[in-house]
């Protein structure tokens, strides 16, 4: 162990937490471990998946499935911890390594499977690159995430600084799933296949741009006015649990790609309607976040 030769302190020592314990709170934790098991499960179902197999297609929509379902676990754990002050740097930290599983690895893997692998058939090393970009700035955002965190405090931020990996995943994983729905109704992909490298490359600079966009942190759950909001989102889930099947293909690509393309036309808007839009009664604030405890 080294040693500062000026007080002959151990620069590599460990730091105690602040009150002598570190702390882990139960229910965040549990959403953030369900987001990284998924992860897995949608790793496992992409490696277990046989390219000859008629049921090739089935076993990628269940791994899009896992990552999907990631992205709602990961959400809810964030959620969960602001509304109940259970915010820590232990769950900011293990928020990150389930997000590069679940959100980087994940999403990378089944890419290069589905679509890397086939294009660049002549030069592999393409595909390899491509799907290790995304891997890595995904990776590099969350890092810096957390280290704006780190320096900021907690919770207060209203803007994620670059696209978040989250939102990345669902955007490949949706567009995946609309790519084989397609081809399921006899249309052919042709030449759209090669939209999809070209959208991982898109993702992985958005992820480490310093593009800003909204976290929705401020939504007001207690309006004034709950009765038809209430009615709209129950009526608005109902249709999903139904329909599921018939529009998530379809539905899902189109709100990760208004989220991706806000990010871009918000700072041409009014301050007025961007808080409208954001769900934030407060004055808008040039504080760029990472201040979040979560991702």
């Amino acid at each position: 162990m080294r040693t500062d030769s000026k007080d002959s302190k151990p620069v590599d020592a460990v730091i105690e937490p602040a009150g002598g314990r570190l702390k882990i709170y139960l229910l965040p934790n549990l959403f953030t471990a369900a987001n990284l098991f998924c992860g897995f499960l949608a790793l496992t179902r992409i490696v277990e998946a046989d390219l000859s197999s008629v049921h090739f297609p089935d076993v990628i929509k269940e791994a899009l499935f896992y990552i999907l379902l990631a992205c709602i676990f990961d959400l809810l754990d964030g959620r969960v911890a602001r509304m109940g002050g259970y915010e820590s740097p232990f769950g900011r930290e293990f928020d990150s390594l389930a997000d590069i599983v679940s959100f980087g690895v994940a999403p990378a893997f089944l890419v290069h499977r589905v679509v890397l692998k086939d294009v660049f058939v002549a030069h592999p090393e393409i595909g390899w690159f491509i799907a290790s970009l995304y891997v890595i700035c995904g990776a590099f955002r969350l890092a810096r995430f957390n280290c704006l965190a780190a320096m900021e405090g907690t919770g207060g931020g209203k803007y994620f600084l670059g696209c978040p990996i989250p939102m990345a995943a669902g955007m490949v994983a949706s567009l995946t799933l609309f790519m084989l729905w397609w081809d399921a109704r006899e249309f052919r992909v042709g030449s759209w296949r090669y939209l999809l490298p070209i959208i991982l490359v898109f993702l992985s600079a958005m992820m480490v741009s310093e593009v800003k966009y909204p976290t929705f942190k401020k939504v007001n759950w207690r309006t004034q006015h709950p009765f038809v909001k209430t009615l709209i989102i129950v009526l608005f889930i109902g249709l999903l649990v139904i329909l599921w099947r018939k529009i998530l293909p379809v539905f899902a690509p189109i709100v990760f790609a208004v989220y991706l393309i806000y990010g871009f036309v918000r700072p041409f808007i009014s301050r007025r309607l961007q808080r409208e839009i954001e769900v934030d009664d407060e004055p808008d604030e040039d504080d760029v976040t990472g201040s979040s405890s979560r991702t």
